[in-house]
């Protein structure tokens, strides 16, 4: 049976709260609903189940702390109150709400009356302790612990994090480069392609000029030779 300070705590205070609503003596009064927990609060709790959770931590202070009384409980649920310009000034949780849960717990068989040496209060029972226990292997059989790593796993797997960032920052640099490369490339091939089209174009321009010259030139008939064609 896992123990409860191998779970996390307020994973195991809101746990229980929910076993704790399913105990019928177990219950929020009226007046739950719009009281303080202390003098030292401004608001009431915003909580609707805030009762069985205060119960709750209660339970499980019984189980380390006890045999423990309202008075210390009054301490623990304290806190310091906002006064204004003045010093705050810390003030005892409201005495009424926790003799009230320590009642319901005992009458729920959770916790029990019992004194050690100078010290008397409430103490977990066994019931109370049957039912921490559940829970916190509930907790611990949904999220197991992780177990910790050796410093030398540590190191190699930063080791590997810093390698794959310097290749990823040689990649961003290279590729500006590559595509250089290949523009000059692709250019290069280009080039043949150009000169072709040039040739060929000459080519063309120089053939008309050649047919020029290779046609014969008529002549011109003199004045003589027009004026026996008339006589003829």
């Amino acid at each position: 049976m896992k123990s409860i300070y191998n779970v996390p705590q307020g994973e195991l205070i809101e746990k229980t709260a929910l076993e704790l609503k399913k105990i019928q003596s177990i219950k929020a009064p009226i007046w739950s609903e719009f009281v303080k927990t202390g003098a030292h609060k401004e608001r009431a709790p915003a909580r609707n189940d805030w009762w069985h959770v205060r119960a709750a931590a209660i339970l499980r202070t019984t189980y380390n702390l006890g045999p423990i009384g309202v008075s210390k409980l009054r301490s623990k649920y304290g806190g310091k109150k906002n006064r204004g310009v003045k010093p705050e000034k810390f003030y005892k949780g409201s005495g009424k709400i926790i003799r009230l849960i320590l009642q319901q717990l005992e009458e729920a068989e959770l916790v029990k009356k019992a004194e050690k040496g100078i010290h008397k209060g409430r103490i977990i029972a066994p019931k109370g302790i049957s039912l921490l226990d559940k829970v916190a292997a509930q907790i611990s059989g949904k999220k197991p612990q992780a177990i910790p790593k050796k410093p030398t796993e540590v190191k190699k797997e930063k080791k590997k994090a810093e390698k794959v960032d310097k290749e990823q920052d040689e990649d961003i640099i290279k590729k500006p480069e590559e595509k250089i490369i290949k523009k000059s490339e692709e250019i290069k091939k280009l080039e043949p392609k150009k000169q072709d089209i040039k040739t060929e174009q000459l080519q063309k321009t120089k053939k008309p000029a050649e047919e020029k010259k290779e046609k014969p030139k008529e002549k011109v008939p003199t004045a003589a030779e027009l004026a026996e064609k008339a006589k003829k």
